[in-house]
């Protein structure tokens, strides 16, 4: 099966050609990063109308490098949400277009299932396997039993994991996006500073990072009082060893108690080198699934992956169902 598919729920214009749930025929992307780092964060006004300005050229470069012609593709997919609604919609509307032009079939993904089905790109599921979903807008943990049986976990009292980045990034003077800024610099500087560790020993899964954030506020502060000279690489370690104390940690903890073969982990953070080498060596008694950089960050390939697999399990149904997904229970928290 041959699905072609659409991401835009942010700042990133993605469309794919997937075959079988598993090969990647093409996955064109083209960013808005140069656009938004001017504001210091993603103006969604402006994001809606870069990907207006982009989608013809994405369409095209996705068939042309996938080398395959319209008349092969069996199936739509686009992204349905979470996201910011005016980039949903043009991509909803371009691949519905699209579908209905050439009387194909067409599916709405949830965003967040297409980064965990990146992960299939390169690798297997073991069910019942961990899944610690980081990104700029999510920090979730979650429990996938099968296909499209999915159990959130746990989830952020306030800050995602790349938000709390990004703002600690402005703290200090950075560009956006600050994740792989910060990245970078930890990797130069020193864990000299004592940060918390939020919710790291706290009674259930959830996550909060508004604490950590404010903590190294509070930090630059005094050490400015004091007239202290530091470095933004010691404060960059400083705070990502904090990070992925918490996030290591927490996922340690939670895959031995419920008993996983696996653990996933994936989002755009998951992109982040401190939590990566962290995770390997700390968890070494269950196989860790950690996709290819260009897989972990926004793309259209990932949500063709998840609907092959949606479509197999439940057709054509749900496509624009905002208020359900299929196969995702949502736990009391």
């Amino acid at each position: 099966m041959i699905i072609l598919s659409v991401e835009t729920s942010c700042d990133e214009t993605s469309v794919a050609v997937t075959k079988d749930g598993k090969e990647v025929l093409s996955n064109a992307v083209l960013s808005q990063i140069n656009i938004h780092e001017k504001f210091g964060g993603v103006v969604p006004e402006v994001a809606s109308r870069a990907h207006i300005e982009y989608m013809l050229h994405i369409f095209d470069q996705a068939i042309k490098e996938a080398k395959i012609k319209i008349k092969d593709i069996d199936l739509v997919a686009v992204t349905k949400g979470p996201g910011l609604i005016g980039s949903l919609l043009v991509g909803i509307n371009a691949a519905t277009t699209f579908a209905y032009a050439n009387n194909l079939p067409i599916i709405g993904v949830n965003h967040l299932i297409g980064h965990i089905y990146a992960a299939l790109i390169d690798d297997e599921f073991i069910f019942p396997a961990l899944v610690l979903l980081v990104s700029g807008g999510h920090t979730e943990t979650l429990l996938i039993k099968d296909h499209f049986e999915i159990e959130l976990i746990g989830t952020t009292l306030d800050d995602a994991v790349g938000e709390a980045y990004d703002k600690v990034a402005r703290l200090l003077g950075l560009a956006y996006p600050g994740g792989p800024i910060i990245d970078k610099l930890a990797q130069l500087g020193k864990p000299i500073y004592d940060l918390p560790r939020p919710m790291l020993h706290s009674k259930d899964d959830n996550f909060s990072f508004s604490g950590l954030k404010s903590a190294v506020l509070y930090l630059l502060k005094d050490l400015e009082k004091e007239n202290i000279k530091y470095k933004n690489e010691d404060i960059a370690c400083s705070f990502q060893e904090a990070v992925t104390d918490v996030l290591v940690k927490k996922t340690k903890d939670l895959a031995k108690r419920l008993k996983v073969n696996q653990v996933i982990v994936v989002g755009g953070v998951a992109a982040n080198s401190g939590l990566r080498t962290k995770l390997s060596k700390e968890i070494k008694d269950l196989p860790i699934i950690l996709p290819k950089i260009k897989y972990c960050t926004d793309q259209a390939a990932m949500i063709g992956i998840a609907a092959y697999y949606q479509y197999l399990k439940y057709g054509t149904k749900n496509l624009y169902n905002l208020n359900g997904e299929p196969g995702l229970k949502i736990n009391t928290i």
